[in-house]
């Protein structure tokens, strides 16, 4: 599951537990319900930080909760069902009127990594976790919304190359040298900590919520036409 927590104008969301932190529809909930209560509290100054107990951020759908369906028909229902109600959460994560950081903590992987990609600023521990996109070692085709993650968030053809077309296992300092993720630290509470002083300084600026959320849109046409994102424009109140 998941806590938020908020210190100051910083919102803290952790998945909780030693697990793997997999994505099914009782944690996906659980994150959207957290993103909520953070959206309704915000204020001018307002940052999200979202991090992971143990080795894990998170790592994808819950592929077990999916095969427990009992055939081969309920386990494809169940994943594609699971592939749909991750989809309004990364909307949740690319309209909320906040900066947002992803400390990696642990593994992300697949969904998990697309997680992290939802948002603005990754930082990400090197002695421990990887960055994995399995479905070509799985056999499976990406969701159109993953696809524009990538195209959006990812610049280098390269990296997108390494991480979606090699199935690379990609390291911290491998993935601030690809421009993946913005900074590298030597552990799980070192990562953590980098993310609140980020949030920190962000939190400083004061900015207007709804004007950071529709700049960022603006950042990401592709991604909000698929996620259903419309822009809205937003005018001083002074002129």
């Amino acid at each position: 599951m998941c806590t938020l927590e908020k210190r100051g104008n910083i919102f803290l969301l952790t998945l909780t537990g030693d697990d793997e932190h997999r994505l099914n529809p009782t944690l996906i909930a659980s994150i959207r319900s957290a993103l909520a209560e953070v959206k309704s509290q915000a204020t001018k100054g307002s940052v999200l930080i979202t991090s992971g107990q143990g080795k894990f951020f998170s790592n994808g759908f819950h592929l077990r909760y999916a095969q427990a369906a009992g055939s081969v028909q309920g386990a494809k229902d169940r994943l594609m069902n699971m592939v749909q109600i991750f989809k309004p959460l990364v909307a949740d994560l690319i309209s909320l009127p906040m900066p947002t950081i992803a400390a990696i903590t642990g593994h992300a992987a697949a969904a998990g990594l697309m997680l992290a990609l939802s948002h603005d600023y990754i930082t990400m521990r090197s002695d421990k976790g990887v960055l994995y996109m399995s479905e070509l070692d799985i056999g499976m085709t990406l969701p159109d919304y993953f696809n524009a993650i990538f195209r959006s968030k990812i610049g280098s053809p390269s990296a997108r190359r390494a991480l979606l077309l090699r199935a690379s296992k990609v390291r911290a300092e491998e993935a601030a040298g690809m421009g993946i993720i913005d900074s590298v630290h030597s552990n799980g509470m070192e990562t953590l900590e980098a993310a609140v002083r980020l949030g920190e300084d962000l939190s400083k600026k004061k900015w207007e919520g709804k004007v950071y959320a529709e700049i960022r849109k603006s950042l990401y046409p592709e991604l909000c036409g698929i996620l259903g994102l419309k822009d809205e424009k937003v005018l001083p109140s002074r002129l």
